[in-house]
């Protein structure tokens, strides 16, 4: 394979990591909006923020998503380091945001007793 199509191919993944990038950081944000909105006993606000926060993850896995079915049906990639590190940092912002709505709940319990 020439470098010329190699670069094609590999650039054809930026865009969609780029994509995981934007919405999981998004995601990121409003997890830590729920937090600073829990601090502030604000429990409606922060569970408004942690929807927006799940709606932005499911938007980054979605386009995740895309390019695994691509590849389980027969399409080939090379390897896009950008794409790896958008996948590393969905996965964590994806654990992030399940255990900031744990935080939440929990804060409510602790101010209710």
């Amino acid at each position: 394979m020439e470098e010329k199509d190699l670069l094609e191919e590999e650039n054809e993944l930026i865009p969609v990591a780029m994509q995981i990038i934007l919405h999981a950081g998004n995601g990121r944000t409003k997890a830590q909006e729920a937090i600073k909105c829990a601090k502030a006993q604000d429990f409606e606000a922060a569970r408004s923020a942690l929807k927006e926060a799940k709606d932005n993850i499911v938007l980054a896995h979605r386009s995740q998503t895309a390019v695994i079915q691509n590849e389980a049906a027969g399409k080939s990639y090379q390897p896009c380091l950008l794409f790896t590190h958008a996948q590393d940092h969905l996965m964590t912002i994806t654990s992030e945001v399940n255990m900031t709505r744990d935080l939440v709940d929990m804060y409510e319990l602790v101010l209710q007793k």
